[in-house]
This record gives C-alpha cells, structure tokens and sequence, in this order.
C-alpha cells in the first residue's frame, strides 16, 4: 500500500469526506473570528497577550484562538470533553451508568443524551467563571475597560452566546465524526492548535529579531520539540506483550484447537485525559487567586497583597511548585484511568473462561496479580513520560523565554489525533482493497 494520503484521494467515498471534514473544519474557524458583543476586542486581545503563560492562555489554547478574539466559539469544546471524561470515569464506578453502557447502543444513546444534557450545565458554569475571571483580571491590569457596557443583560446575553456556540461545536464534531474522517470533537481542537503555529513561529522569529532569543536557543528548542513529538508517539503506541497459552476444548461437537497469541498491555492507556485534568485542577486555584487579588477586601493590606503575589507566582508554569504538583497529577490520574480502563481480575477471569492461561502461571488470581504488577510497572512508565513531555516546555518557556504554546497537552493532542486519522484513512483503504480483491476473483459455484 502506498501513501494513504494519495490513495485516499483516489477514492470518491474518502475524497467526498475528506471534501466534507475540510469544509466543517472552515466552519468552525470562521466561528472563531464572530464576537460576542459588547466587548472592547483591542483591549481583550492585549490583556490575553499579557495573560499569555497563565489561566487564560491554556484556556485560549483549548479555544483555538477564540478567547483571545472572544468570539461566539469561546468556551470551544472543552465543556463536551470534560463532561465526555467525567461521565467515562463514572460509568465504571456507577453502577446504573454500567448498566447503561452494557445495553449496547440504546444505552450508548442515553449516555449521550447526559453528555449533552451535562455539556449545558458546564458550558454556562465555565461561562460564567470566564466573564468574572476577565473582569478580575482586567481591573488588576490597570482597569482596563474590556466591557462597553457591563451589566446583568451583557452576562446573560454572554453566557447563552457562548453555551450556544459550544453544542454548535458539539454538533458540528458529531457531523464530522459520521460524514468526515476522524474523531469530531478531536479534530476540532487538532485544527485549532495548528491555526496558531504560523503566529508562535513568527513570534519566534521576531523574538529572535529583538535580540531576546539567541540562535544555539531555537536550535535548541527545535531539537528538543523533534524529540518530543518522538517520544509522544512511543507513549502512544507503546505496548508490552504477554504470551497468552490457549488448550485445546471442545465446543458441541467440534474440537477447538489451541495455540498461542499475546495479550497487548498499553504502556499509556491515558493518552491526553492524565494531562487535561491536571491542568484543570491546577487551573481552577490559579483563578481563585486571581479573584482573590482583585477583591478589595481580601487583598486591602500589603502582607495579604505579598501572599496572593507569592501564591500566583508558585502556579505559574515553569514555577517548581507548580511543576511538582503538575507531574504528581499527572502520575495520579494515568493510574487512576488505567484502572478504570483495565480490569486484572475481568480480563483473567475471560481467558480462564476460554481455556486461556500465561504459561507458568495458573489461571485465575495468580494471572490476576501478574497483570497488576505488570501494569503498575509499564504504567510508570509511561506517566513518566507523560510527565517529561507535559513539563520540559513549560520550563523552556520559564528559563529559555521561548515555546511555552509547544506544551505536553498540545503534543499529545497533535500526536494522538494525527496518528488516529491515518489509522481510519488506512482502515477505509484496506476495505476498499478488500472489495475490489472480491470483486474481481469470479467465484464459480452454486450460487455465482
């Protein structure tokens, strides 16, 4: 098989989705550029070039660019992916949610329907959080007037802009997702980090250009991104094989044979939910501070001023406080997902069932323990390399003063959706071979 790429566009079905995902995608970037009235957008774009490493810049980040413009599409489609994740993690812990998901897919279709019920209730909790974290963030940048006429009418008539621009996010990801190629919602926030990169480079360049930035310092950076985007896709598509023994059984009146075949074990079963919920835990302190800052009452004396300073210079990125509880979140949820994914006990309870057994092992609890070891240790692993990703570029951009928007979420995100597409290119393609190998092999028999 050649370059998916070009193969794909030698198929009418692929080109005509390929057609349909570019056209979504164009969309959604126009989106992005409408505004939501009532904001002073010069001012709005110069405090987000302020707030650049901070609360507001990973949130701009998730958006596209969006926040910064403070468009209709500003909340962009974090509020479904959050509520997407928490509902996962539920649905292995909650025992009617269980339920749900074991009825096929009109239990699919149910879940659904709570995802998009719950994606509201965030949407308008995340929207009303924004608009009070500007307004404290603005007034400690001098009072900078970022609202024309601020108000109970300009919250509300936000909030429903912005909740309304998410479920037409989370609709037009549903379109790509059954019309397109590729997962929706993951394309959606892969093409609005890309949009950015021409801005990050040329930003690059004019640091390079002033003098702040030194040669050997890109050179550096490039190389060290070169590696990072290696060692993404290692933790990606890493795995550890365990040789599965299956013994002969009987089944009716036929004999089964058995044989050997391996158990795949991911060394990163996460992905990118380790690093978004850490993110947005440490996300939610950074903006109880800030409002906190600017609360006249809170912050009136100059020891309570010299506190909320020292706490918002501790959660800035690349600070050693907020890097040691950045990896120990991280370490934490990629061991809280595995388990939640990989149950031992099922997964040995199933080969025991099928006559299945690790050799030198017995089947049942001994097989059980054995996976659990081995999962802890790969899993290890893997979140320590979550971790290096998700950290060295935040220390670059402390240190180096260059590539704090090359973060681990923007790798991982990058990475993971890229190798997905072509992973459902190349399975549209194997179909396709497949149908014209039967096409063209003329079957002679009873039925031709």
């Amino acid at each position: 098989m050649g370059n998916p790429v070009v193969d794909s566009l030698k198929i009418p079905e692929l080109k005509r989705r390929a057609l349909i995902t570019l056209a979504l995608l164009f969309v959604y970037r126009l989106g992005t550029h409408v505004p939501v009235p009532g904001v002073n957008h010069a001012a709005m774009r110069s405090l987000m070039n302020a707030q650049e490493g901070g609360v507001l810049g990973i949130l701009n980040l998730f958006s596209g660019g969006a926040l910064k413009n403070f468009s209709i599409l500003a909340l962009g489609v974090m509020p479904y992916i959050s509520t997407s994740i928490i509902l996962q993690l539920l649905t292995e812990v909650y025992a009617p949610l269980k339920q749900l998901k074991n009825e096929g897919e009109a239990g699919r279709r149910k879940i659904t329907q709570y995802t998009r019920y719950g994606t509201v209730i965030l949407a308008i909790f995340q929207g009303y959080m924004m608009t009070t974290s500007l307004r404290s963030i603005a007034a400690s940048h001098g009072g900078v007037q970022l609202i024309v006429d601020d108000g109970m009418a300009w919250t509300m008539v936000t909030l429903l802009t912005m909740c309304t621009g998410t479920m037409f996010l989370m609709w037009l990801g549903e379109q790509i997702t059954e019309f397109g190629i590729g997962n929706g919602m993951s394309l959606i926030i892969f093409i609005g980090i890309v949009a950015q990169l021409p801005a990050e480079f040329g930003a690059m360049y004019q640091s390079y250009d002033a003098g702040s930035v030194s040669l050997f310092g890109i050179l550096f950076f490039l190389l060290l991104m070169l590696a990072l985007i290696g060692l993404t896709v290692v933790s990606q598509l890493a795995y550890r094989k365990i040789p599965v023994q299956y013994a002969q059984r009987q089944m009716g009146r036929r004999m089964m044979a058995g044989g050997t075949t391996v158990l795949p074990l991911k060394v990163d079963y996460s992905g990118v939910i380790a690093v978004i919920f850490a993110s947005s835990l440490l996300s939610f302190p950074a903006l109880i501070v800030g409002n906190l800052k600017s609360n006249a009452w809170m912050a009136g004396s100059d020891r309570s001023k010299h506190f909320f300073d020292l706490l918002e210079n501790w959660l800035t990125h690349g600070h050693p406080v907020y890097v040691t509880l950045y990896a120990s979140l991280i370490i934490f949820f990629c061991f809280f997902y595995t388990a939640m994914v990989f149950n031992t006990d099922d997964v040995a309870e199933n080969m025991k069932k099928y006559g299945g057994f690790i050799p030198g092992l017995r089947p049942g609890k001994s097989t059980a323990e054995y996976l659990a070891r081995i999962l802890d240790r790969i899993t290890l692993g893997g979140a320590l390399m979550i971790v290096v990703i998700a950290v060295l570029p935040d220390m670059m951009a402390r240190y180096l003063s260059i590539g704090w928007y090359f973060g681990g979420t923007t790798f991982l995100i990058m990475v993971g959706v890229a190798l997905d597409t072509m992973r459902q290119v190349e399975a549209h393609l194997l179909m396709r071979h497949y149908d014209g190998f039967v096409k063209d092999t003329k079957i002679k028999g009873r039925f031709a």
